[in-house]
């Protein structure tokens, strides 16, 4: 852990063992803080928090710009360690470092553009202004499907404010997290700034985060129950809260599109981190004209899918981070051939060739799914790709907008009208047109109904770390 400008070093009685999922091995011990940990980090931030306000938007900005140098130097040995740690493979998780490298840039060119505003009044002899002032103490939770880049999505912008932060990241990946705070440290932010306490067991330390006063602010990347939650206990202090949650993203191919080239987008991002992303594609509608063709492909490139631990040569999917995933995927794919579900290749654990050690899940394809199903209404978090024909454009936007979740939504069409009517109609925080990756840095990332509130990333994430003052002036 790392409070206070110190790292606390790990004994056999204070430490849990961070494992690989995809051979069960151990790569690393970790220090197994608490509560009374917590809260001495929640002091160490609270003392921080004045002098850090008060030094000027630039010292942040070099400080955030410094950090970005030097997590690029060592992408290697991040990424490195993210495979081992996480399991995704390593092409993948370089591409993580070079993202989470992005929102240190972003935001420390953001913290430059804190503008207020002046604002008439209707008095002569009266002027306003409002200033923009940081809101305290942050606590940060961060999930272990993405371990240092929603480190970086929830720090940077917290830290470019003028808040100071304590993170507890997840029990699966707190070496990635480490790794990033090693580097932010040697980047020169001062003591009690940023501040790490890891744990096997986050109930603890959650409780010191929603009922320590000092905490002025909670944001939070994981399941819809845990944010539900935290919203409760945050609002009995009135805690500002920012939660990115769940998803149950649909992806559309409407009758113009092409639906080979639809196909190969949906199984890049649905197999993507082995369907581990809160903005994975659950349920795929295809226009009936187009299904035959586009299930084809899509079960073709499925197929061709190698999977292997995360520094395997070749791999290109990875394991599922431990065995109730395993578990909850299995369970979604067999209610689903229960209930009338056609099942097209995978559908079941892989044990060959010394998959057995991991927690692996064949790439599966599923159609003529249903309202009826598990699936159809359940986030899978795996590597499952549901299809659901479908005929009639108003049909498909009722379908797609049928859910609780409201994070990300896809769909592949050459016709601009219906582009912008899909924009219109989709009840969705991201919406992909043609575009797998509709993700930046530069742009706000969230959702809304059970997918969370507020956003990361752009203008709009620092804003989530910020107060606003108005101040009246009489002339």
């Amino acid at each position: 852990m790392y409070i206070n400008g110190e790292w606390l070093q790990v004994t056999d009685s204070n430490s849990f063992w961070s494992t690989n999922p995809a051979t069960g091995e151990p790569v690393a011990q970790v220090v197994d803080g608490d509560g009374a940990a917590a809260t001495r980090a929640i002091d160490a931030a609270h003392g921080a928090f004045v002098s850090w306000s008060k030094t000027t938007a630039y010292d942040r900005a070099e400080l955030l710009l410094r950090a970005r140098d030097i997590v690029i130097e060592r992408m290697a040995d991040i990424a490195n360690l993210m495979s081992r740690e996480q399991g995704k493979p390593l092409r993948a998780a370089l591409n993580e470092v070079g993202y989470a490298a992005d929102f240190l840039r972003w935001y420390g060119e953001e913290a430059r553009r804190n503008y207020g505003k002046t604002i008439p009044s209707a008095r002569p002899d009266q002027r306003f202004i409002t200033l923009q002032a940081p809101v305290g103490v942050v606590a940060a939770i961060t999930p272990w499907n993405y371990p240092v880049s929603m480190i970086t999505r929830k720090v940077a912008p917290a830290l470019a404010a003028g808040c100071t932060v304590v993170l507890k990241p997840a029990e699966a990946t707190p070496l990635c997290a480490v790794a990033m705070f090693e580097a932010m440290a040697d980047a020169g932010i001062p003591k009690g700034v940023i501040n790490l306490v890891t744990a096997r067991d986050p109930g603890p330390i959650g409780e010191v985060f929603v009922t320590d006063p000092r905490v002025n602010k909670i944001t939070f990347t994981g399941s819809t129950a845990t944010g539900r939650y935290l919203a409760a206990a945050a609002a009995r202090s009135m805690k500002r809260i920012s939660l990115e949650l769940g998803g149950h993203a649909p992806f559309i191919v409407l009758k113009d599109a092409d639906p080979v080239h639809a196909a190969k987008g949906a199984g890049l991002v649905k197999f993507l981190n082995t369907g581990q992303a809160c903005i994975s594609p659950n349920r795929m509608f295809v226009h009936q004209a187009l299904c035959e063709q586009f299930l084809q492909t899509l079960t073709d490139r499925s197929r061709r899918l190698i999977a292997g631990g995360g520094l395997v040569e070749g791999a290109s999917i990875g394991p599922l981070v431990n065995q109730a995933a395993v578990e909850k995927v299995d369970r979604q794919v067999k209610n689903a051939l229960e209930n009338g579900a056609t099942l097209l290749c995978g559908g079941h654990r892989l044990t060959d060739n010394g998959l057995d050690k991991g927690h692996f899940y064949a790439p599966t394809v599923l159609t003529n799914i249903s309202p009826l199903m598990q699936i159809y209404r359940e986030e899978t978090f795996g590597p499952v790709a549901a299809v659901i024909p479908f005929s009639d454009s108003d049909d498909v936007y009722a379908m797609a907008n049928d859910t609780n979740y409201g994070l990300a939504a896809y769909v592949y069409t050459q016709s601009l009208s219906s582009a912008f009517e899909a924009m219109e109609k989709l009840r969705f925080g991201i919406i992909g047109i043609n575009d797998i990756n509709p993700t930046s840095a530069a742009a706000p990332f969230g959702g809304i109904n059970d997918s969370g509130i507020g956003r990361e990333g752009g203008a709009e994430g620092l804003q989530e770390y910020l107060e606003t003052k108005t101040v009246g002036i009489s002339i």
